[in-house]
């Protein structure tokens, strides 16, 4: 089998980019830097410029199947610039795909787009499952709705359509889990406002293992990228706080605050989705890391 990755050296895309070598799959992968570009048959490169529709059409010979990960960062204040940019990032990058897919000959069977679990609504109490039809009216709502409107222009060429609702990350090399642990190792660390908010996490591991099972067993539709016990912001700052050996002792940041210092990005911490994991799961997947204590002892 050969893929294509889109966003193979991100955090997520190194992680499946390893897990499908040690698989036997072999990698194409799509770059803007010419620089970046290797040659090896297993892991092989190709140019990209979305925003001048350029791509070298070879990326799609013996494909199988599309991993699209690419996409601006959210973690990054949002200017009126940069939330166009987290738009057209996603949104021309698969419409080019699609173009590529469209005009040219090929093999792909099936893509497998990343997605987010911004799209469920903020709420205390809601436990939502892929079934859910009401999507956030919040900026990320939107870019969600968007992304996946466009990756499922692909149906009309007959080709699978997957897409993985991807939650927190926990990561030692990037993702959420150093920015929660960094102010709490220097002794700054609170909850965000309540803390009542729902925090629908999953280890870098299970997430790139997810992809993995998707494209192995050709799963068709929406499936939700979290592990199978969300918690609250409270609870995992606490967790993190005992797994560092640290005392929290001061009180929880104000919701006014932290607006003050991220603008419009701050609804990142305080929009509340308890997500559910059982449509995965009811495929036969298995989570190494189930719970939050297990998966914060791995990363500390």
């Amino acid at each position: 089998m050969r893929v294509l990755i889109t966003g193979a050296t991100g955090l997520i895309g190194n992680e499946i980019v390893k897990n499908c070598h040690a698989k036997g799959i072999a990698v194409n992968y799509l770059t803007t830097s010419k620089s970046k570009i290797k040659n090896d048959s297993n892991y092989q490169g190709f140019y990209w410029n979305p925003s001048d529709a350029e791509i070298d059409v070879n990326c799609i010979k013996d494909v199988d199947a599309i991993i699209h990960l690419v996409g601006a960062s959210i973690s990054k204040r949002w200017t009126k610039a940069h939330k166009q940019s987290i738009i057209d990032s996603r949104l021309e990058t698969t419409a080019l795909l699609h173009e590529t897919v469209k005009n040219n000959p090929n093999n792909i069977k099936q893509i497998i787009s990343a997605s987010a679990i911004g799209y469920y609504p903020d709420s205390l109490t809601n436990y939502y499952t892929e079934a859910e039809e009401k999507i956030s009216t919040s900026f990320l709502g939107r870019v969600v709705q968007e992304w996946e409107q466009v990756v499922d222009t692909f149906k009309t060429l007959n080709i699978t359509v997957s897409k993985v609702r991807i939650g927190i990350v926990f990561s030692k090399k990037g993702g959420a889990y150093p920015e929660l642990s960094k102010p709490i190792k220097l002794g700054a660390g609170a909850a965000m406002g309540t803390g009542k908010q729902w925090m629908s996490w999953i280890h870098l591991e299970d997430l790139a293992n997810v992809f993995l099972h998707v494209l192995e067993h050709k799963l068709e539709g929406v499936y939700n990228g979290v592990a199978p016990n969300p918690a609250t912001n409270q609870t995992i700052t606490k967790v993190i706080a005992k797994q560092l050996k640290k005392t929290l002792i001061l009180p929880n940041i104000p919701k006014f605050v932290l607006k003050l210092i991220l603008g419009e990005m701050h609804i990142i911490l305080f929009e509340s989705q308890r997500v559910s994991s059982k449509k995965i799961e009811q495929t036969g997947f298995e989570f190494k890391y189930v719970n939050l204590d297990k998966a914060l002892v791995e990363l500390v």
